[in-house]
């Protein structure tokens, strides 16, 4: 049969930048490729070509970063090829995309994280995914029974298969092929003589291994020779300094226990650093679905020291393989929880030995692979496979198959009685009647309402302009006859000034002309006078000519 594994859009397969789910794809695919033709679609990648096949498996990538991006390439890959079964993986929102374009393929779908929160998908996008699938694979039972806490009805549908790890690479570091590389690491980066204790995994404030930092003074203390390896970056395969990181280095500075930070591993090197190392701890401070380091240190002989979220705790048995904290958040707990083992170096081997049993016993890939095909076979075998349409902008779901079977039935039913029909029209033409008087009844007052406004503005606006100009006109009426008035008051009153003047001057001449030009005393004439020395005999001749000469007008 022909199945297709779709993965999510952040790192390629094979997981050449690391990533839990691609591990995941990777181990189980030899086995799986043995009794069905796969093809694996992923997100492409700049050293991967963009279509190969490895050991009879078909890789197809396609871009798209971004997950609407990725969605339109899925949808486009899957409307020129046709599958038996889609499984896919950590991501439900593809679900209904996808069974719209393979309406006869089964669906399966994996669930690595939380991802049917409230905050992730529409619930009611959700309800048809549930409905949508035939199975959906939990490598949890926290997520499991988180999926369960939102929608009881998928509960029949949830199977639990724990994740695997590759027990032929992943050793404990006294086993042959291993001892060589474990001395030469720990010689490369002065670990000789030391208790290693090993963190791995991105360097986020979720991940909490600030406190395992915090918690080494505490530890130095209490033992010599102590050393912490932090394997991993801020994201798969990127080694930027975030503030994180910062943090963590700056209190790798101070602390009394040699720190050494690797940054980012290839997946193919991380086996070194558990065989190097004694004992691991994971910090997650978050509800963490199941961290797959576990079953690395499990492979890798190590005793385990992790926190109580999430799924974590479910692959530990207290004092067997491992330690669980209750307190993630308290830096002290996690060094009463190491030197609990450290302090029992018998107890340390038998837990190391323990977990590695477990890790032959219960989580090898071929394990996976088997539980994943029945899964399958039980996929193949159901039938009821929905047909639905949903509509994100509505978030409304059309179960289409449904809608059929109602409209056949109201065809079918020939037997409805007279009366309910009657009663029906009856109903339907007093809505229509009572509908169509509201209408009528509402334009009438919205017309009479609006007329009223405007008639009332124009009215308004023609009384407020003719006050205006009536204002206006009388204002200028006025203004023009004051000036005039002011013009010829002044005007009359300017030459009534002048005439009066001009009078007043020719009188005061003429009298000083008549009586003072002539000198009485000596008989002279004054200065500028016209008259002869002989008429200066003659006085009245003078006097005569005077009045003459300086008659008023």
């Amino acid at each position: 049969m022909r199945i297709l594994m779709i993965c999510t859009e952040k790192l390629p397969v094979p997981p050449v930048l690391g990533g839990a789910i691609q591990t995941y794809i990777s181990g189980i695919l030899p086995y799986l490729s043995e009794s069905h033709e796969i093809t694996v679609l992923g997100v492409n990648a700049d050293s991967l070509p963009d279509e190969e096949m490895i050991d009879g498996v078909h890789y197809v990538r396609i871009p798209g970063k971004v997950f609407e991006i990725y969605r339109e390439g899925v949808i486009s890959y899957l409307e020129s090829n046709h599958f038996d079964l889609i499984h896919i993986f950590n991501r439900p929102r593809l679900v209904l995309p996808v069974r719209k374009v393979a309406p006869e393929s089964k669906i399966t779908l994996s669930m690595h994280n939380d991802m049917f929160k409230p905050d992730k998908i529409d619930l009611n996008e959700a309800s048809a995914v549930i409905e949508e699938v035939t199975n959906i694979v939990t490598i949890s039972n926290y997520i499991g029974e988180e999926i369960k806490r939102y929608f009881p009805q998928a509960a029949d549908k949830v199977h639990t298969i724990y994740s695997g790890v590759d027990v032929e690479r992943f050793l404990p570091g006294d086993h042959k092929d291993m001892q060589n590389i474990r001395n030469e690491l720990r010689k490369k980066h002065g670990l000789e003589g030391k208790t290693v204790i090993l963190f791995t995994g991105r360097l986020s404030n979720n991940k909490g291994v600030d406190r395992l930092v915090r918690a080494l003074p505490e530890l130095a203390k209490r033992f010599n020779n102590l050393a912490l390896v932090i394997v991993g970056s801020k994201w798969f395969s990127q080694n930027d300094v975030s503030d994180y990181v910062a943090y963590i280095r700056a209190l790798a500075n101070r602390s009394p226990v040699p720190v050494i930070t690797t940054g980012f591993v290839s997946p193919s090197e991380i086996q070194n650093w558990y065989a190097a190392s004694d004992i691991f701890v994971c910090t997650s401070q978050w509800q963490e679905p199941l961290a797959r380091v576990h079953y690395e240190a499990m492979a890798a002989g190590l005793p385990i020291v992790t926190t109580a979220r999430g799924g974590n705790p479910e692959v530990i048995e207290l004092n067997e393989n491992g330690l669980v904290i209750e307190n993630p958040d308290d830096p002290n707990e996690f060094a009463d929880k190491i030197t609990q083992i450290l302090s029992n170096k018998s107890q340390m081997k038998k837990m190391g030995e323990t977990g590695r049993q477990f890790a032959l016993s219960k989580y090898t890939w071929d394990r996976v692979a088997n539980q994943v095909l029945e899964v399958w076979e039980q996929s193949l075998q159901s039938s009821d496979v929905i047909e639905v349409e949903y509509h994100p902008e509505t978030s409304k779901i059309i179960d289409i198959e449904k809608a059929r079977d109602r409209k056949q039935r109201y065809e079918n039913e020939s037997s409805r009685s007279t009366h309910d029909k009657s009663r029906r029209s009856s109903r339907k033409t007093r809505r229509s009647t009572h509908y169509k008087s509201r209408r009528s009844s509402r334009k009438t007052r919205r017309t009479t309402h609006y007329k009223s406004r405007r008639s009332s503005r124009k009215t308004r606006r023609t009384t407020h302009y003719k006050s205006r100009r009536s204002s206006r006109k009388t204002r200028r009426i006025t203004h023009y006859k004051n000036r005039r008035s002011i013009r010829r008051t002044r005007r009359t009153t300017h030459y009534k000034s002048r005439g009066s003047i001009r009078r007043t001057r020719r009188e005061k001449y003429s009298k000083r002309y008549r009586e003072s030009r002539y000198n009485r005393s000596n008989r002279k004439y004054r200065t500028g006078d016209r008259m002869t020395a002989v008429a200066a005999r003659n006085p009245e001749t003078v006097i005569k000519a005077i009045n003459y000469r300086w008659r008023p007008y």
